[in-house]
């Protein structure tokens, strides 16, 4: 009679999770002193949901909210939806690639606050589509108090976004970002008055958006542009487009090179206009 074997399926690490771990067993080996606070926040847990929700926890929680109810939260919101858990490896990814300030996924992970404010967003996003709105709120405001970042609850973040420094980041209610976009410090995504309904920008995938830039109204930022730093944007603009000045106008439209993944600020293309 031939032998029967029996094979058990096993999970694979994801990518992402295996190398924080690494990366977090090697920085304990060189930095002992930091060893516990590693422990405690990676290597004691079984997958990067866990962790997160332990590291938030850590972070959010105070004398009126409590880091184990601010984890549970957490659990119960990666346990519900799976692209949460896609959102948290695509930032990752976004920070170790597009930051070169960013040696390992350790970093953004343990000492980033634009990396902690958007994992917060996304729970308190969580938690307003769920109609639990008094607690989302809350959340914002210690994300606000922690992190100087101010996203308000139902904002729609898509995956693989960087929030470069995060420091004075104001994103609007009505405001929808899609994938892969990159944010430096002191972005406005804000209205134009007291009005209410749809009022904020809707960013395209693969957007750039410089330090100080400031986007106001119900418009749209075409898939691919770079809007320049400290810049108001008050219109449509295409994709592809690059914008400057105040107020902003397109200054080249050329073929999409992934701004946001290259980060490139550089407005090359009006050297031609400076004597130097």
């Amino acid at each position: 009679m031939p032998l029967r074997f029996e094979i058990v399926s096993q999970k694979a690490p994801p990518p992402v999770w295996a190398a924080l771990r690494n990366a977090a067993e090697h920085a304990a080996g060189a930095e002992p002193s930091l060893a516990s606070l590693l422990n405690a926040t990676i290597l004691s847990h079984n997958d990067l949901e866990g962790a997160l929700s332990f590291q938030l926890a850590r972070k959010l929680g105070d004398s009126e909210l409590n880091a184990m109810t601010v984890r549970e939260v957490c659990e119960q919101a990666y346990e519900s939806d799976a692209g949460l858990v896609a959102k948290v490896e695509a930032d990752l990814r976004a920070v170790f690639e597009r930051d070169p300030a960013c040696k390992s996924y350790l970093q953004p992970f343990l000492f980033f606050k634009g990396f902690h404010a958007l994992q917060t967003h996304h729970i308190a996003h969580w938690l307003w589509s769920q109609g639990r709105d008094t607690l989302a709120f809350y959340l914002q405001s210690r994300m606000a108090e922690l992190f100087q970042v101010d996203i308000h609850p139902a904002a729609k973040f898509g995956k693989g976004v960087f929030l470069d420094h995060g420091t004075g980041i104001v994103v609007g209610e009505t405001a929808v970002i899609g994938d892969d976009v990159s944010m430096l410090h002191g972005v406005t995504l804000g209205g134009t008055g007291a009005e209410r309904g749809d009022r904020h920008p809707k960013i395209g995938n693969g957007v750039l958006m410089g330090a100080g830039a400031k986007i106001l109204g119900n418009i749209h930022i075409g898939n691919q542009a770079r809007v320049a730093a400290g810049s108001v944007v008050l219109k449509d603009v295409p994709a592809c487009a690059t914008v400057a000045g105040v107020p902003a106008k397109v200054i080249n439209v050329r073929q999409c090179d992934e701004p946001s993944r290259s980060m490139d600020h550089t407005l090359a293309e009006l050297a031609d206009d400076y004597s130097i």
